[in-house]
């Protein structure tokens, strides 16, 4: 069965493949990846044979030059199959790895974008799972802020494990233009209070 190819936006794209959206935009510029434009703004789109090529390419950044990485793509456009590709005479890149956690991944964010929506009179508008009132964004910057999975299902009962997973994929493929809205603006109470206790960073040069 062939597969089927997606379009995603530069910030789609980061989401899948944990790169930072500032190393997506800067790969299109310096044309590591093709440049695609859709719809009537002209906006960038990328497939799924460019986030593999991302995820390769800052993947092995620490380990081939910029040179090597282009060759090793050139060898893997002609094995667009291949399960594994030798970069050079000691490394051996695991492409299948790579092309199936992009997969699971761009799944995850289709699967969120189904059971996520936003609808007018409900917390403001703001992106809710169906069927609940949680926002959110809300819950993926509770994760990135600290909180465990376990803790934010036990606040929120409506939420399960994977509506948490989901939450931050979405958030991080549909970042929020200007101030994040606080829970006092959204109609919501806080649940429940956790102190974090911040680690102090250690002093330049410490070797303790």
């Amino acid at each position: 069965m062939a597969s089927t190819s997606h379009a995603y936006t530069p910030a789609e794209a980061a989401a899948v493949s944990e790169i930072a959206v500032k190393s997506v935009h800067n790969a299109i510029d310096k044309r590591i990846i093709a440049t695609h434009l859709t719809g009537s703004g002209g906006g960038r789109a990328l497939t799924d044979a460019d986030l593999l090529r991302l995820k390769l390419w800052y993947g092995v950044g620490s380990i081939l030059s910029a040179e090597r990485r282009k060759r090793l793509f050139d060898t893997i456009d002609q094995n667009p199959n291949a399960d594994t590709v030798r970069a050079d005479e000691y490394l051996i890149i695991d492409v299948a790895r790579a092309r199936e956690q992009l997969a699971a991944r761009a799944e995850a964010l289709r699967e969120a974008e189904r059971k996520i929506h936003s609808v007018k009179g409900i917390v403001g508008g703001e992106p809710v799972f169906k069927g609940t009132r949680v926002p959110v964004r809300t819950i993926a910057a509770m994760k990135l802020q600290g909180a465990s999975t376990e803790e934010i299902v036990e606040g929120y009962p409506p939420l399960t494990e994977r509506m948490v997973a989901l939450a931050e994929i979405w958030a991080a493929a549909h970042p929020a233009r200007g101030r994040p809205r606080k829970l006092s603006e959204l109609g919501l109470k806080v649940k429940s209070v956790k102190r974090l206790r911040l680690r102090t960073p250690k002093p330049t040069g410490s070797t303790s």
